[in-house]
């Protein structure tokens, strides 16, 4: 397999998490957004969307982290990444898809340029923007863990989907110095999270194409 990525990318993060803790072997392959590399015309046939992450898998293509994780989960089932319970596997794609649907798409970097290039908001509105949606997503999710699913982990003592999400985007949080006191659950689970392998070659910081 080969993950097209870039060390940065949130959705990429994820997928090294993932395949990290399936265990599983692939090539990582470096697509530099700054650069534009995404838009180049040999990326763009292979993901016509022009975005990151993108895994090839013998002679299949697919782009989205949501669909990739769902193809692994089904796939390479040996790692379950889901739990094995219907009223689990939705409270975990419930938690992922806070992340994924609410959080992330507006505070990606198209979105990040658009607002500083095009609108002409500026570096303090554009990260109080940021922070903003972070925290409203995270509020649900703290909510959340305060039930009785929650184990070591987001659910049960197991890494899921919840955590595959969830750690890209603290660090994200932490990159745009977003106040995290008033969510202990999660950060506990993140600092869990961290201590992990699997967790720790997936860092921007460790990939090839990390810079300052």
């Amino acid at each position: 397999m080969k993950l097209y990525g870039y060390f940065r990318s949130s959705a990429a993060y994820r997928l090294r998490i993932a395949l990290n803790l399936k265990g599983l072997d692939y090539d990582n392959i470096p697509v530099s957004l700054l650069a534009g590399d995404q838009r180049a015309e040999n990326y763009l046939k292979l993901n016509p969307q022009g975005l990151v992450p993108a895994l090839t898998d013998g002679d299949l293509t697919i782009g989205q982290s949501m669909a990739i994780l769902e193809y692994l989960e089904e796939t390479r089932p040996d790692v379950p990444l889901l739990p094995a319970d219907a009223a689990g596997r939705a409270r975990v794609r419930q938690m992922a898809n806070i992340i994924a649907c609410d959080i992330h798409p507006l505070n990606n970097l198209r979105v990040l340029k658009y607002l500083g290039g095009n609108l002409g908001v500026s570096d303090e509105t554009r990260d109080d923007w940021y922070r903003h949606w972070i925290r409203l997503g995270f509020e649900a999710i703290e909510t959340m863990l305060q039930d009785g699913g929650t184990g070591t982990y987001c659910h049960g003592d197991t890494p899921t989907f919840a955590e595959v999400f969830l750690i890209p985007q603290l660090y994200n949080a932490r990159r745009f110095k977003t106040q995290l006191d008033d969510f202990p659950i999660i950060r506990r689970i993140e600092k869990l999270c961290n201590e992990q392998e699997p967790f720790i070659q997936a860092l921007p910081e460790n990939q090839p194409d990390a810079t300052s």
